[in-house]
């Protein structure tokens, strides 16, 4: 008789659902994708699925729940399964689409996506995920904020320039907007002024930081966010990893001599990561010898200066976590390859 020797719940998760599939897998290898359910995705749903899970599966044999990072849904769930003493994995959303092309999947649903999911944990070995670093949760949240007050202090100053440019301006309109803009100022002195004590309150973050803004274009914010987004980089374990991580990873279709599709950055990762490297790269370029002539190198390769803006920004994400794990400090006697992907380091610093 078969024996199961592995069980996962794989869990696609939505605003307001959990689309669960429960797989199994056999003494011979073999995986049987078993049942399928929906449940909310709140509190009652949660209860609701483990007593699902209990009737369907062997309490002698190690289960495991697997879902995709997926902006904040999935959180709450996560953070119940933690307290229940289940295990849990929390994977890239890359790896999964990735994996998911492997498979002979026709349509992409909901329902395909946890079994995909629960596929993938069946024949991979997880890691265990943990609650996030309170201060790395807080510094993501208010990193965030802060983000959201800059957009909309630039929607309020095109606001300005528009009434402004009207032939009769509105002086009340005038007055209350600039009103909003001295508010939304005092509010980003406010979350600077708690981003700043959040990382004095850490020793490993503060050191980090203090690595991190050596690189030029990088500073305290951006060297913030990129910390607070990986969550200390956890569940990073190499620099391509982090690129697609962040969704600037590039993505090529080529087949034969008839198929030739423009290389592009996939977008398929964390845009807050993206527009934060965005900005560190142009100011690298403006700052930095050695960034402004690999931009100049490059556009004059193909002409294209955010394909060229773009190839920084990965360079100097990559070296941000050279640098954390080396524990090192940003040289500026490095090299810099335009064609090659991997930064150079001097000879006494190791290239992960």
């Amino acid at each position: 008789m078969r024996k199961v020797i592995k069980q996962v719940v794989g869990i696609d998760v939505a605003q307001k659902e959990l689309v669960v599939t429960l797989g199994k897998m056999q003494d011979d290898l073999v995986i049987n994708l078993t049942a399928y359910n929906l449940f909310k995705n709140t509190s009652k749903g949660f209860e609701a699925l483990i007593v699902w899970t209990k009737k369907l599966t062997d309490a002698q044999v190690d289960l495991r729940f697997v879902m995709e990072s997926t902006g904040i849904y999935h959180e709450k769930f996560a953070y119940f399964l933690v307290e229940q003493g289940f295990n849990i994995s929390i994977i890239l959303p890359n790896k999964i689409s990735s994996y998911m092309r492997t498979l002979d999947v026709k349509t992409v649903t909901d329902k395909t996506a946890s079994q995909a999911i629960a596929q993938f944990g069946l024949e991979r070995k997880l890691d265990n995920w943990s609650r996030p670093n309170p201060i790395l949760k807080s510094l993501k949240q208010l990193t965030r904020e802060r983000d959201q007050l800059v957009d909309e202090r630039s929607v309020i100053k095109n606001q300005i320039h528009a009434e402004k440019s009207e032939a009769e301006p509105n002086s009340s309109s005038l007055i209350r907007m600039d009103k909003r803009i001295k508010m939304l100022n005092k509010q980003e002195i406010e979350i600077k002024k708690e981003i700043n004590d959040l990382i004095n309150s850490d020793a490993k973050l503060k050191e980090y930081i203090e690595c991190a803004t050596t690189i030029p274009g990088i500073g305290t914010l951006t060297a913030a966010i990129i910390f607070a987004e990986t969550n200390g980089f956890e569940l990073i374990r190499s620099k391509r990893q982090l690129t697609s991580f962040a969704g600037l990873d590039v993505k090529e279709k080529q087949s034969g001599t008839s198929v030739k599709g423009k290389p592009r950055i996939s977008k398929k990762g964390n845009r807050h990561l993206r527009k934060a490297m965005h900005l560190a790269a142009l100011t690298a370029i403006r700052r930095d010898e050695n960034y402004k002539i690999l931009f100049a190198r490059l556009v004059a390769k193909h002409g294209i200066k955010m394909k060229s803006v773009t190839a920084v920004q990965r360079k100097l994400l990559e070296l941000t976590y050279i640098l954390y794990k080396n524990k090192t400090t940003y040289d500026k006697a490095y090299k810099v390859k335009e064609d090659n992907p991997i930064i150079e380091l001097p000879s006494n610093e190791a290239v992960l």
